[in-house]
């Protein structure tokens, strides 16, 4: 069963509170974000039931807004999930290149993670830096001006950094 331990209720206490009464759905983003962070990364069908049940929504209200939003997951994503923006400048300046080399380094299309649970793929829409293109967001880094040589050096600091943290 989903539920949010008693620091991450504080949590939701403390972000429900921001707003006025009777006005909750207001909270619904950093909740979905607080509820992401909580249970694994992702969003589930009994996660996002557990919101709707908190801020006293309907479920689909809550599922309207998590599948629309890029930064919610709603399948299980892996520990390093690339991010990579597929707008215009990004496209003109090798985004889709970038994305095929991903696809064949990690062995994965888009929208899928690997075996080992380390790495998933998105395509995503317009992330602001269109002037360091191609790019893609890693966590809640950027990483801009991409090249082969620059994705598989991400690649293998993220599997350093997965082995000094085992």
């Amino acid at each position: 069963m989903v539920q949010f331990s008693e620091q991450q209720m504080q949590e939701f206490n403390r972000l429900v509170k921001r707003y006025p009464e009777g006005k909750q759905k207001s909270a619904l983003l950093p909740v979905l974000h607080l509820a992401q962070e909580s249970f694994g990364g992702w969003l589930s069908v009994e996660t996002m039931d557990y919101v709707a049940n908190l801020l006293h929504l309907e479920p689909i209200e809550v599922y309207e807004v998590a599948t629309f939003y890029s930064m919610f997951n709603t399948q299980p994503v892996g520990k390093y999930m690339f991010e990579v923006c597929q707008t215009g400048p990004c496209m003109l300046n090798g985004s889709d290149d970038i994305i095929a080399y991903i696809k064949e380094k990690l062995g994965i299309n888009v929208g899928e993670t690997t075996p080992d649970g380390m790495f998933t793929l998105k395509t995503v829409e317009c992330l602001g830096a269109c002037g360091y293109a191609p790019m893609m967001q890693l966590g809640k880094h950027y990483r801009e001006h991409l090249t082969k040589e620059k994705v598989d050096a991400i690649i293998e600091e993220c599997r350093n950094n997965a082995a000094r943290n085992n």
